[in-house]
């Protein structure tokens, strides 16, 4: 199973929005635009090779949610997923440096990394600042406690 990490976007312009800063502030290139999502590559700094892309909807948002069902990523409505790197430990450094630029270029988009949909790393909220979880923890409900106040409700 590969692994994929994740950053999810509260952005009010939806997933153009998202590409474009990424063209912009990145260097990403667009690949291919399909209905749902728009598939981008981009150089990380620690990769000799292309890191892949992906913008689109949040698909893990549960209508509705039942109490035991309730996730960090529930209020932001774009993930970019990051994949590629040559290691897990790349791919983490280098969705981390993209989480990085997103904060520090739109520091006004709440916004979160999670590590394989599993370990939700960091979280930015605008007007609480960012922080990184240590130890790290679930996006899911059983760390609801810790993670409430750093995530958009």
């Amino acid at each position: 199973m590969s692994v994929v990490d994740s950053v999810f976007l509260a952005v009010s312009g939806g997933q153009q929005e998202v590409v474009d800063w990424l063209v912009e502030g990145v260097g990403a290139e667009v690949l291919v635009t399909e209905t749902s999502a728009v598939r981008l590559r981009m150089r990380g700094e620690s990769a000799a090779d292309w890191l892949g892309v992906v913008v689109q909807p949040n698909g893990y948002v549960v209508p509705d949610p039942e109490p035991d069902e309730v996730q960090a990523m529930d209020g932001y409505a774009i993930e970019v997923q990051v994949r590629g790197g040559g290691s897990d430990d790349i791919l983490h450094r280098e969705a981390g440096r993209l989480f990085e630029t997103l904060i520090t270029t739109r520091p006004e988009v709440p916004a979160l990394l999670v590590h394989n949909l599993d370990t939700l790393v960091s979280a930015h909220l605008p007007g609480a600042g960012t922080h990184t979880f240590d130890p790290l923890i679930t996006p899911d409900v059983e760390d609801i406690d810790t993670w409430r106040a750093w995530v958009r409700g």
